[in-house]
């Protein structure tokens, strides 16, 4: 079932832009997790939770048109690419300023909140059933969300 909710949470976060941020191997992290070595489960857990981070800052961004979070998402999709926790950490460490960035001026709704809640939840996780606990509640939310209220909003300031 959290492979499935984990599969289900990037399509609902990244719709029709999967193909741009999502390689096959991302999309089966969750299952690689699990098959793998217990040497390598710190650096597959990671990927999963950049994954999670990821279609959470993909959801704040689509619904307020926030350009931080936009950001933070490229970083995230950027650590991503590393082989290792060690360059993982690097690259988020060289960017940190963007997340530090994320949270000023920032005016947020209750999704918005929630969002940033949970994406605090994904960072803070330790273990896999305290990630499967933030996909479910991230798939519950991002699959409610109203994507489109933002495009109508922008359409009718534009006529």
């Amino acid at each position: 079932m959290p492979a499935t909710t984990f599969q289900q949470l990037l399509d609902a976060a990244f719709r029709q832009d999967g193909p741009t941020y999502l390689l096959p191997d991302d999309l089966k992290a969750y299952q690689t997790l699990h098959r793998s070595a217990p040497a390598e489960q710190g650096f597959r857990f990671e990927r999963v939770r950049l994954l999670v981070a990821m279609s959470l800052m993909k959801a704040l961004a689509d619904l307020g048109d926030h350009e931080e979070s936009r950001q933070v998402m490229e970083v995230l999709h950027k650590a991503l690419g590393a082989r290792s926790t060690q360059q993982i950490d690097s690259i988020i460490t060289k960017d940190a300023h963007r997340f530090e960035r994320l949270y000023t001026d920032l005016y947020v709704n209750e999704e918005g909140s929630l969002l940033l809640n949970l994406f605090e939840r994904t960072l803070d996780a330790d273990s896999i059933p305290a990630m499967d606990q933030v996909m479910e509640e991230a798939l519950d939310l991002v699959s409610e969300l109203d994507f489109n209220h933002q495009a109508e909003e922008d359409e009718d300031e534009d006529e």
